[in-house]
């Protein structure tokens, strides 16, 4: 786990990084897990995992309909105690280094973080879920079905009705 700040052994930290500025993202709730230090947060969720709490803010309670149907979600959040500067990083402590991107690491420009959990209950505007991997407190970014839960959409096919296409109408 990396310590607050630490650069391991070849690790390159990016010099002088642009401020952040806000991309209008809209905090629509808070986690609440049973974690409160980044050392103690597991790397990854489990859906056996404690019982962890997400509450939406208002006025976003009404969009929580049709939620209780799902078994599973996923949960963008923000990670907000993240550092966002490291290019190079090595979370085996070996010297070993991997771009950011090829990582999923909570150390990155912009530190979206998601888990797919497992949904226990909606009661009101809370959600009682499995398996988040965040510190207690973290704003929630957004909630959505867990997209294997869908099947795709096909492509179009020739012969399909296409936009513009009046001989269908």
């Amino acid at each position: 786990m990396v310590r607050e700040n630490e650069i391991r052994e070849n690790e390159l930290v990016l010099d002088n990084p642009p401020d952040a500025t806000d991309a209008g993202l809209v905090f629509i709730g808070r986690i609440f897990t049973p974690w409160t230090s980044r050392m103690e947060t597991p790397r990854q969720g489990r859906h056996d995992g404690p019982l962890c709490r997400i509450e939406i803010f208002d006025p976003w309670v009404p969009a929580l309909q049709g939620v209780a149907g799902f078994e599973r979600l996923e949960v963008l959040y923000w990670l907000h105690q993240s550092r966002r500067d490291l290019l190079l990083q090595s979370p085996a402590r070996n010297g070993k280094t991997h771009g950011t991107f090829s990582l999923r690491s909570p150390v990155r420009p912009n530190p979206i973080g998601t888990s797919i959990v497992k949904l226990e209950a909606v009661e009101g505007n809370t959600v009682l879920v499995r398996g988040m991997d965040c510190l207690d407190g973290t704003p929630l970014l957004d909630l959505k079905p867990d997209r294997t839960l869908f099947t795709p959409i096909a492509p179009p096919q020739p012969g399909d009705f296409q936009t513009g296409d009046m001989s269908e109408a």
